[in-house]
């Protein structure tokens, strides 16, 4: 059993359908899977990294986006360090639904750091939210960084993790 520095718990939510479940097994596991089924409720990962020479472990958990099991997110989001909100960057709604996401979260985690990040960039020719308006949402929002990813390329999945977690640790660091 590994000796870890830290642990972190890391909320990832939005939207069903913008590619939750599929950024977070290509992260954990290397792979894209074209047929990722929905997530009922909430799924709950691990994987061990290393930032700033501290050992993490990074517990990730992924909430289903369906409206039927948003209950579920305000006793699942206790404790969280970070969060990824995710939005699927062919689809205007899983933006513009941020509000409601964020009352939610914000009502069980108070001031957490938050990333937002826009999936499916491979789709660019189905593609429906502008990169400056998303950027533009994420600064209105506070959110600690921005990124656009694509699961099934691998583009931009490593830092997004990355990111999120080099801000948690340094977070933590000036507490």
């Amino acid at each position: 059993m590994a000796d870890y520095d830290i642990t972190f718990k890391l909320v990832l939510f939005g939207d069903g359908a913008v590619g939750k479940t599929a950024l977070t097994q290509r992260y954990v596991t290397g792979l894209f899977r074209d047929n990722t089924r929905i997530t009922i409720g909430v799924e709950f990962h691990v994987k061990d990294i290393t930032d700033s020479g501290k050992k993490v472990k990074l517990q990730i958990w992924d909430f289903g986006g369906e409206e039927r099991f948003r209950f579920l997110l305000p006793s699942y989001c206790k404790g969280a360090n970070g969060g990824i909100f995710m939005f699927d960057t062919t689809n205007t709604n899983s933006l513009y639904h941020i509000d409601a996401w964020m009352d939610v979260l914000r009502k069980s985690t108070g001031n957490i750091p938050i990333m937002m990040v826009g999936t499916k960039v491979d789709l660019a020719d189905k593609r429906a939210v502008d990169t400056t308006e998303a950027m533009a949402v994420a600064k209105s929002h506070k959110f600690a960084a921005f990124a656009e990813v694509s699961a099934k390329t691998g583009t931009n999945v490593e830092s997004t993790f990355e990111t999120i977690t080099r801000i948690m640790v340094n977070r933590m660091s000036s507490k």
